[in-house]
């Protein structure tokens, strides 16, 4: 039974590791160089006190690989459910090849078993391959990225560490679960990939925030949090761009950011942009002094009292995210293998 399943599976094996392969031989020759440019700059910036300007002219340099490795891992989860998954029951239903294994003295249940053990443990591990080698390669790219692709954001921690495996192993026996309840391939390939790209969707916003109780910290304004800063002429206000970062806290993954007036309140007007008004009559930030320099303006907001509440994730639960995340795709995988043993005793013939 064994030897037949891998008769079968064969093709797409071959097609898979090559693939992993050629990832795998183009990380290993960039990822060293990678690695001493970033300590380069780190130790060049820090003699300057530059390493905010290195950390953006360093990602601007590799943002398109950063994103496209990336992508990758996002990816492949849904692949494996695609055309591993959906087709490897439906495929023997529509040609009555099961029939034949059956009688062959083949329990249901050891055929199913041999394909989801088999068909299964590879797709886990092409994936933890896949997204471990590109956590390594990409780990310069991660403590330089801008808040919206640091390592918490959203669309890059579904693509790093151990997350990718839980992915892949759901997203296979998904493929087999709809397969063996709608016994058509290609509606079952699409119902699949509507499925669990529904459920990716949901999980970072849904769940993912609430793995553990967020944090909630009040910072002062500067240049860490605010993307840009305009004068108005006409009303002696400082339109201030808030930003989603939290100063201090590299990599966190902000959830929510609200800008406080002196004595506490949230300030509700925002303009275009994002652009929240903050009066300022005199000093570094009025009208009448000319260009404002944005270091000495954001000074002067913060002196008088205004200041960023921001809802996050630090870094440092990154990896705990990681292990509980996969510990619930684990045992949804769990359920529908449960399903689908139950629904081929019972229900399939």
């Amino acid at each position: 039974m064994i030897w037949l399943t891998w008769r079968q599976f064969r093709g797409s094996a071959a097609m898979t590791a090559a693939v992993l392969v050629v990832l795998t031989t183009v990380l290993a020759l960039t990822g060293p160089d990678l690695a001493s440019r970033y300590a380069t700059g780190i130790t060049a910036c820090t003699r300057d006190d530059t390493c905010a300007r290195f950390y953006d002219r360093f990602f601007d340099d590799h943002q398109l690989p950063f994103l496209a490795v990336t992508l990758v891992v996002l990816v492949l989860p849904a692949l494996i459910g695609l055309f591993w998954g959906a087709p490897l029951i439906t495929r023997e239903l529509e040609a009555g090849t099961h029939l034949l294994v059956w009688n062959q003295s083949v329990t249901r249940g050891r055929w199913l078993a041999v394909k989801l053990g088999l068909i299964g443990l590879t797709a886990v591990a092409a994936a933890g391959a896949c997204g471990l080698l590109v956590t390594w390669w990409s780990d310069p790219l991660d403590r330089s990225a801008v808040t919206e692709l640091a390592m918490m954001a959203p669309l890059v921690f579904g693509a790093r560490g151990i997350a990718p495996m839980g992915y892949a192993a759901f997203a296979f026996v998904l493929g087999v679960t709809v397969g063996m309840l709608v016994r058509r391939t290609l509606p079952a390939m699409a119902l699949t990939l509507a499925v669990f790209v529904a459920i990716q969707l949901a999980v970072p916003l849904l769940v993912r925030p609430h793995l553990m109780p967020p944090v909630t910290g009040t910072f002062e304004i500067s240049e860490a949090n605010v993307g840009g800063i305009g004068i108005s002429g006409d009303t002696g206000a400082a339109h201030v761009m808030l930003r989603a970062a939290v100063p201090g806290h590299a990599g966190a993954w902000a959830l929510s950011h609200e800008l406080l007036d002196p004595s506490g309140r949230t300030i509700a007007g925002v303009g275009e942009e994002g652009a929240v008004k903050v009066s300022t009559t005199s000093g570094s930030c009025a009208p009448a002094a000319g260009p404002a320099r944005m270091d000495a303006c954001l000074a002067e907001i913060s002196g008088l009292g205004y200041r960023q509440r921001v809802t996050y994730h630090p870094l440092e639960r990154f990896w705990p995210f990681q292990w509980t995340e996969t510990g619930i795709y684990a045992l949804l995988t769990a359920v529908l293998t449960w399903l689908c043993f139950r629904w081929i005793r019972r229900r399939l013939s």
